[in-house]
């Protein structure tokens, strides 16, 4: 079968993009670091990246860090307070990311990105090389959006609308061959499942149709901003690019293990690289 056998070549990937959402790495009960799941994240990462692997890691969390950190349970009410949180949450969580990665002998970088900075082309290229020479490098780059500037009410650094979306344009400028979203939901379904029952999960996408898009419509995550119709729109940034990619929850970092060894896990949109795709054009669309 295709998709058999699309799983099978998974493991011959060799650019990796992973993203995180902020329920995969925060306790439900609290909106604290799950420092556990983040631990094994971080070591099974380090492994993929042992194997020769080219690894980037997207993370979400900066904003529910920052409420963390400073003892605030509630969401954000205004923008001003939502940077103050990102401001003081992107800190700590990389501060996170650093101790765990060096745990292992493994270097980290951050990396910040606005939407103007993947649109201008100088910007752009010059981000490109910067991630090229940290993985020449044997380095792990860490990247988030830059919520501390980021905003729909300043055209200039306008925002990606969603680490999902990040992630894919992330994979798309890179040129990585697989892109994994990890988050809390199982994958695709013809429905939401948490409205619908009947709703059936889909394991396989071959091209992404109109119907396929309108089964996205309505669903949300529990703590980050992306449902599915942002991962649906991260698919085809990354799809029409070039590279696969794999939703599928966050319940161990051995998920990725599962994914990138072949198994039958989350559900595989599969790569059909369109000539006709224009990434900023799609990029200044959102």
């Amino acid at each position: 079968m295709e998709s058999e056998e699309k799983r099978k070549a998974l493991k011959y990937k060799k650019r990796i993009v992973i993203k995180v959402g902020s329920a995969s790495i925060t306790h439900p009960e609290t909106g604290d670091l799950y420092l556990s799941k983040i631990e094994k994240l971080v070591r099974v990462l380090a492994d993929l990246k042992g194997e020769g692997r080219d690894v980037i890691l997207v993370s979400s969390g900066a904003i529910a860090t920052g409420r963390q950190t400073l003892g605030i349970r509630r969401r954000p009410d205004t923008m001003a307070e939502k940077q103050a949180f990102a401001a003081v949450g992107q800190a700590r969580l990389m501060m996170t990311y650093q101790k765990m990665f060096s745990e292992y002998s493994q270097n980290t970088a951050q990396l910040l990105l606005t939407k103007n900075v993947i649109i201008d082309p100088v910007s752009r290229k010059n981000t490109v090389n910067t991630f090229n020479e940290l993985l020449k490098l044997g380095v792990i780059p860490v990247v988030n959006e830059n919520d501390t500037i980021s905003t729909a009410e300043i055209p200039e650094v306008e925002t990606f609308g969603d680490n999902d979306q990040l992630a894919a344009i992330v994979s798309s400028v890179v040129q990585a061959d697989l892109l994994i979203l990890l988050s809390d939901i199982d994958g695709m379904y013809t429905d939401d499942p948490h409205k619908n029952p009947e709703a059936s999960f889909i394991s396989y996408v071959p091209v992404i149709t109109e119907e396929i898009l309108g089964m996205g419509k309505g669903t949300s995550s529990r703590v980050g901003t992306g449902g599915m119709s942002a991962k649906l729109s991260a698919a085809r940034i990354a799809t029409d690019s070039g590279a696969d990619m794999v939703i599928a929850r966050f319940t161990s970092a051995d998920v990725i293990t599962d994914i990138v060894e072949g198994a039958n896990v989350g559900t595989l949109f599969a790569a059909h690289r369109n000539q006709n795709f224009n990434l900023i054009q799609y990029i200044e669309d959102i």
